[in-house]
C-alpha cells in the first residue's frame, strides 16, 4: 500500500480495497519498525490517526469522501495540534500540548486526511540539516550517515521512507525546497500569503509560508487544494481566489519560457549536481519549452541578508518564551531575572541562541541603520530583479541545493557552511514568490533536486511544469534501500 501515490490510495480507498483503518495500520506498522532509526518523527499518534480513520471509512461508504480522505499524512511539528505536542524541535516546547488547530491542521482534516504524527524538525526552524533538533539529528533514509535536510528533514525523511503518505513542511529560507532535494521527493513552497500562517509558530514572520511535501507534483497538488486559501485570523494572508490545481497539470509545455540564472551556476555549484539539472533542462526542451540565459545580479546578497532580516524577527517572536506561561521553566528560580535568564538559556539550543542575539544586534538602535535597514533595501532590490526576469521568461530553474545531502556533523560546527546550503533557495523567500524542487538524476545514489520558480501566485504553472517533467521521467518514484 505505502507504495501508491495520493491518487491511487484514493482510488483504492473508494474502491473498498481495502479500509483506511486498514491503510493506517499499515503506516503505523512502518513507523515501529524504520522511525526508531531514520528518527523522522517526534510523536506519533496511533489511538487519534486510527479514530480518525475510522471516521474517514464512515464517510468513504457514505459517499461524502473527498481526494485526501483516509489517506495517512504527517504534520511538521512547528503547526499547533490540539491535543498533541507541538514541540518545534525544542526543549522550550518539550511539554506544550497545543490547545488548538493551526488553521493548515484544520483545512487538511476537514478535507478527510489523517493525521499519523508530528515529524522532527531544526529547533524553531532554525537550520538547514535537521541537526538543531533537541530530538536529535533525522537520518537520510538514502543514506543514514547523511542528512536529509533542514528545517523540514522530518517530513522529507518520513515522506522519502513511505512512512506517510504526504507531509506538512514550512519554507522560511529553503526548509521546504532542501529536504525535499536531499531525499528525492517534491516540495513546493507557495507564495508568501497564500497559506494561512495562523497556529504556525513563527520564526521570522515576513518569510514563512507553509507548503506541502509529497512524492509527485500530483500528490502536491492535492495538498495545497486544501492548504491554500484566505484565513481572516492571518493578518499576512493573501484574499485571492485559489485556482484547480489539478485542472491544469497535464498543459502542454510547448513554447514555455525557462530563465536560467548564470549567477545560480557557478563557482560553488557541484559539478556533478550541475549535469543532472543540466540534463532535466535539456528533457524540458525536448518538451518544447525554450530557454535562455537570465541574471538576478543581487541574488549573491541573498544569504547576507537574510541572516539579518531572518534574524531580527526571531529575535522578536522568541520573546514570548520565557518559562512564565508556558514552555520549559528552569528548577528553583532565585527571582524573575534569574527565571528568565535560567530558563532561556536551558530551553534553546545554540543555533536558536546564536540568531537571537544576532537578530538583538541589529535591531539595536546603535546598528538598526546600518544592518536591518539596509538588508531590506537590498530585499527589495531582488524582488525587482525577479519581477524584471519575469517579463523575459515564465519561470526560472536552478539547482534547489548546491550539493548532494552531506554528512551528518560535516557542517555542524561551521555555520556559515551551513548557511551557505539555502544559497539557491533564500531568494524566493525574500522575493515573498513561490518556487517547488523536484527529483532528477542522482548523484552517486544520492538524489538531486530541481528549482522551479514562479511569478507570484503561478503555483499552478509550477505544479504543470514539475508534473509534466515526472510523466516523462521516473526519478520520482525511486525508493531508498531498505524502505521498498
Amino acid at each position: 500500500m505505502h507504495e501508491q501515490n495520493i491518487l491511487a490510495l484514493a482510488d483504492d480507498l473508494r474502491a473498498r480495497r481495502y479500509s483506511s483503518v486498514e491503510l493506517t495500520r499499515h503506516y503505523l506498522e512502518r513507523i515501529a519498525r524504520l522511525n526508531p532509526d531514520l528518527n523522522a518523527f517526534i510523536t506519533v499518534a496511533a489511538e487519534p490517526a486510527l479514530a480518525a480513520a475510522g471516521r474517514a471509512d464512515a464517510a468513504l461508504a457514505a459517499g461524502t469522501a473527498g481526494p485526501l480522505t483516509g489517506i495517512p499524512i504527517a504534520h511538521k511539528d512547528i503547526f499547533c495540534t490540539q491535543g498533541l505536542r507541538t514541540s518545534c524541535g525544542s526543549r522550550m516546547l518539550d511539554n506544550f500540548i497545543a490547545p488548538y488547530d493551526a488553521t493548515v491542521v484544520e483545512r487538511l482534516a476537514a478535507a478527510g486526511a489523517v493525521v499519523l504524527g508530528k515529524t522532527n524538525m531544526d529547533e524553531f526552524a532554525m537550520g538547514s540539516s535537521n541537526e538543531t533538533s533537541w530530538y536529535g539529528p533525522v537520518k537520510n533514509p538514502w543514506d543514514h550517515t547523511r542528512v536529509p535536510g533542514g528545517s523540514s528533514g522530518g517530513s522529507a525523511a518520513a515522506v522519502a521512507a513511505r512512512l506517510c503518505a504526504a507531509a506538512t513542511g514550512t519554507d522560511t529560507g529553503g526548509s521546504i525546497r532542501q529536504p525535499a532535494a536531499l531525499c528525492g521527493i517534491t516540495g513546493i513552497k507557495p507564495t508568501y500569503g497564500r497559506c494561512s500562517r495562523w497556529g504556525m509558530i513563527a520564526f521570522a514572520s515576513s518569510l514563512d509560508q507553509a507548503g506541502p511535501m509529497a512524492r509527485s507534483a500530483a500528490d502536491a497538488a492535492l495538498l495545497l487544494q486544501a492548504m491554500a486559501g484566505f484565513d481572516p485570523r492571518d493578518s499576512t494572508s493573501i484574499d485571492t481566489p485559489v485556482p484547480d490545481y489539478t485542472a491544469g497539470l497535464d498543459q502542454d509545455l510547448a513554447g514555455l519560457r525557462i530563465g536560467l540564472p548564470k549567477e545560480y551556476f557557478g563557482d560553488g555549484l557541484d559539478a556533478r549536481t550541475a549535469a543532472s539539472i543540466d540534463g532535466a533542462i535539456r528533457e524540458y526542451e525536448r518538451l518544447g519549452a525554450r530557454v535562455s540565459e537570465i541574471s538576478l545580479p543581487n541574488s549573491p546578497l541573498s544569504v547576507p541578508v537574510y541572516y539579518v532580516v531572518a534574524p531580527a524577527e526571531c529575535s522578536s517572536n522568541l520573546a514570548r518564551f520565557d518559562g512564565v506561561r508556558y514552555g520549559h521553566r528552569c528548577q528553583a528560580p532565585t527571582d524573575l531575572e534569574d527565571l528568565y535568564q535560567r530558563s532561556r538559556a536551558e530551553g534553546f539550543g545554540p543555533e536558536v541562541q546564536r540568531r537571537i542575539m544576532i537578530g538583538t544586534y541589529v535591531l539595536s538602535a546603535g546598528y538598526y541603520d546600518a544592518y536591518y535597514l539596509k538588508a531590506q533595501k537590498i530585499r527589495h532590490l531582488i524582488a525587482e530583479d525577479f519581477k524584471r526576469a519575469f517579463t523575459q521568461v515564465d519561470v526560472i530553474m536552478g539547482p534547489s541545493s548546491p550539493t548532494t545531502a552531506f554528512p551528518i556533523g560535516a557542517k555542524r560546527d561551521d555555520p556559515v557552511a551551513m548557511y551557505l546550503s539555502d544559497i539557491y533557495t533564500i531568494a524566493t523567500n525574500l522575493a515573498g514568490l513561490p518556487g517547488m524542487s523536484i527529483p532528477v538524476a542522482p548523484v552517486d545514489g544520492l538524489p538531486v533536486g530541481l528549482q522551479i520558480i514562479g511569478n507570484y501566485f503561478e503555483e499552478g504553472r509550477l505544479l504543470n511544469v514539475a508534473h509534466r517533467l515526472q510523466q516523462e521521467t521516473h526519478w520520482h518514484c525511486a525508493v531508498p534501500t531498505g524502505c521498498a
